[in-house]
């Protein structure tokens, strides 16, 4: 036995343990080799390595992005796709049982299997299945570089993939990771008579810069935080009366990670069917989230409505199993799930957990009682068929009925289009709630007519469309705040009980201001000044701090120094700067203290001590030039870039080990300046944060962005047929690319 290498011991293992747990290869190569055969496809490269996929039907195009997206970033897609499937305690320990759990305690694999048939039209079902075909055929071309006990996937497995990610964009996982504290972390609502009204409620300032609940639940691909910030996106428009040329223009500009399986990958899907648009989406994703078309263009932010309920449920002194509905005892669905986790690296082991159904969805027990669970997108699968559907339409009513679909739980969307349309969509799926009660905290569970059915409609969401201040500006704000006042959404409209949030946000309270400031005409420059703009506004909370610190008298030097510079900022994060650094440490540090604090008071001379030392530990001075501490790295290119956190110049920076300085790893990553001037002509000029081919080190393309980034240095992506032709590298079918 001397001569066994570690796969033969794991081999060995698995023969006398038995085969449950053990990784074992299922995928027959042969079955699928002859995929490429089937679709009439062709992937063209062009020489910033951006696939532009181009194929005989839409079925052929979702097989050739596949392919693209396995050439490019295949570690990514199948990191996940155990994720989907709630089998990733199999491949990467306990944490990843956590996910598989909350697979099947949300049941979502009963959801597709009852569903996927009647709910998914014919040809989004063929679209989602050529989209498998191509992560198979993949595999079959390159079985050295697979994984193949992961294969195949299946087209469930990506309507999956789509449903979670959902879940985990409008933070199901942190409305829901309360249930674990030791305590009961609400009150339980009584009967409200009168009923709030909202003129009872401010719109807030933003609640803090840094959030740090606990993680009890590690939802993988798509939890996107940055030492405890939610990473925002910014998406903003003008029609022609505001525009100096008389353009319309969209800025698309959704923040994501720089890295990882939610980092915008570029791509162009077009078929002889239609279809025919660019922009960027995530790799194991078949169509576009945020682009343009030629007639159109849509950019998508994420909104915090209040999705999720949860109910107390009175469970029978006699029965654990029971719970009271309307003064019944009602049986909870009871069954035992099998989790499959691998210890140590190499020894498969299982698990046995229950899994709790009631009236009002999933049920889970906890030292300080029973609950149930409700929240927006039960039962909806339809998510990948809507993205679709956006993608091939071709007008503002074609867009607008693909947004009528009504699949997604969450996102702002903000449009425009070649005929001077503009438009702001609070999109949500809101329950239709009881207004009598107060939904910000736990519902009793005994009543039956507080478990909602259905969701505010489609045309009763918080929408502006062609205002008359000509702009509308989505930053994670709320929804009664996007434009002019005067052609806001009024909040009286929307009652209480829907959930609206209600906060701003710095890059809200900047964009609008700039928009207010810049009068009636705007110029395409001053347009990209808006995106590209790296100041803090003085409406936020966040110069209350600043404030705090001159109302002192600091006997300490380095104190004085420090309140001296900070009397100086401008707010700005450009790279020259000499104050951002210390200010952006202080806004950073204070909302941290007062997230932790009890009553949100703080000792600015303790919080300023933190901020000089970490500055003169890493820097020897007090005012280091900004661009020397914020700093985008990718491969050979570690250069200076200006903004900042919460900063319409979004950069989320993190510390990288003894160096020093910050670097770039959440906020603008690939973005667009669309637009179309008036007689038609369109415009479109992007850049990505690194490069296209983003998992290959060796590529040309994996830096070859960054630079250009980094200096906002903007090119036209190669969307037009003949400008494609000019910066065609490659065209090759999949399998044949050699």
């Amino acid at each position: 036995m001397q001569g066994l290498n570690s796969r033969s011991w794991i081999v060995l293992i698995c023969l006398l343990i038995g085969s449950s747990g053990c990784q074992t290869t299922r995928f027959n190569i042969a079955a699928y080799e002859g995929l490429g055969d089937q679709y009439d496809v062709t992937i063209r490269r062009d020489l910033r390595g951006v696939p532009h996929i181009l194929g005989k039907s839409n079925p052929d195009v979702a097989f050739g992005l596949a392919y693209a997206h396995a050439e490019d970033a295949w570690p990514l897609i199948e990191e996940a796709i155990p994720f989907y499937r709630g089998e990733n305690g199999r491949y990467v320990g306990p944490d990843g049982a956590i996910t598989d759990y909350l697979v099947e305690w949300l049941g979502i694999w009963e959801t597709i299997e009852a569903n996927y048939i009647m709910d998914l039209s014919p040809d989004a079902r063929a679209y989602i299945q050529a989209y498998a075909d191509g992560l198979n055929f993949y595999a079959s071309q390159h079985p050295d570089a697979v994984d193949l006990s992961r294969m195949p996937v299946t087209a469930y497995d990506l309507v999956a993939g789509s449903m979670l990610r959902h879940l985990l964009f409008y933070g199901f996982d942190h409305a829901v990771e309360e249930l674990f504290e030791e305590t009961r972390q609400s009150q339980v609502s009584a009967v409200i008579r009168p009923p709030k009204r909202r003129s009872e409620i401010r719109i807030q300032e933003p609640e803090g810069l840094l959030i740090e609940p606990p993680e009890v639940l590690k939802l993988g691909p798509g939890e996107i935080k940055i030492n405890g910030l939610p990473v925002g996106s910014n998406a903003f428009a003008i029609m022609p009366g505001i525009s100096d040329e008389g353009a319309t223009r969209l800025a698309i500009n959704s923040h994501q990670p720089t890295t990882g399986p939610v980092a915008w990958y570029e791509a162009r899907l077009k078929s002889d069917e239609g279809l025919d648009v660019m922009g960027g989406l995530f790799p194991g994703s078949p169509s576009i989230n945020v682009g343009f078309t030629r007639d159109l263009a849509w950019g998508a932010t994420v909104n915090n409505p209040d999705l999720v309920d949860i109910f107390v449920l009175d469970i029978n002194p006699e029965n654990e199993n029971q719970y009271r509905l309307d003064g019944e005892w009602l049986d909870l669905e009871v069954r035992e799930v099998e989790i499959g986790v691998t210890l140590w690296g190499f020894l498969p082991w299982t698990v046995t957990r229950e899994v709790l159904r009631s009236a009002h969805g999933p049920a889970i027990r906890t030292p300080h009682g029973t609950y149930a669970v409700r929240y927006a997108g039960m039962g909806e699968i339809r998510q990948l068929e809507q993205w679709m559907l956006m993608n091939l339409a071709t007008s503002f009513d074609e867009w607008v009925e693909a947004m009528r679909v009504h699949s997604f739980a969450s996102f702002n969307f903000v449009y425009a289009d070649r005929e001077g349309n503009i438009m702001f969509l609070h999109n949500a799926l809101t329950p239709r709630r009881d207004a009598r009660y107060d939904w910000s905290q736990y519902l009793p569970g005994d009543d039956a007519s507080l478990i909602w059915k259905d969701y505010l409609p489609f045309g009763r969401l918080p929408q502006v469309i062609n205002p008359q201040a000509g702009y509308v500006h989505s930053a994670n704000q709320t929804p009664f705040r996007v434009t002019d006042p005067a052609d806001d959404p009024s909040p009286e409209s929307f009652p209480l009980e829907h959930g609206f949030q209600q906060n701003m946000t710095n890059r809200a309270h900047r964009g609008l201001e700039l928009f207010q400031s810049l009068g009636p005409s705007i110029s395409e420059a001053e347009f990209s000044a808006i995106k590209h703009d790296k100041v803090y506004s003085r409406s936020t909370d966040y110069v209350s701090y600043l404030e705090k610190i001159q109302a002192q008298q600091f006997d300490d030097p380095k104190r004085q120094e420090a309140q001296s510079l900070l009397a100086q900022w401008n707010l700005s994060t450009d790279v020259e700067n000499p104050h951002a650094a210390l200010g952006t440490c202080v806004f950073l540090a204070a909302e941290k203290r007062k997230d932790r604090s009890e009553d949100g008071r703080q000792e600015v001379g303790a919080l300023l001590d933190g901020c000089i030392d970490t500055l003169l530990d890493a820097e020897g001075r007090l005012d280091p030039r900004w661009g020397d501490r914020n700093r985008h790295v990718r491969g050979d290119v570690n250069v200076p870039v200006g903004g900042g956190p919460d900063i319409l110049r979004a950069i989320y920076g993190r510390d990288l080990n003894e160096d020093g300085y910050l670097t770039n790893v959440a906020g603008d990553g690939l973005y667009y300046l669309v637009s179309w001037q008036a007689d038609g002509t369109q415009k479109v000029e992007g850049v990505h944060h690194f490069g296209s081919a983003t998992q290959h080190p060796e590529s040309p393309h994996y830096d070859d962005q960054a630079e250009a980034f980094a200096e906002e240095r903007l090119h036209e992506p190669a969307f037009d047929e003949a400008l494609l032709q000019v910066q065609l590298s490659r065209a090759y079918r999949p399998g044949q690319e050699e």
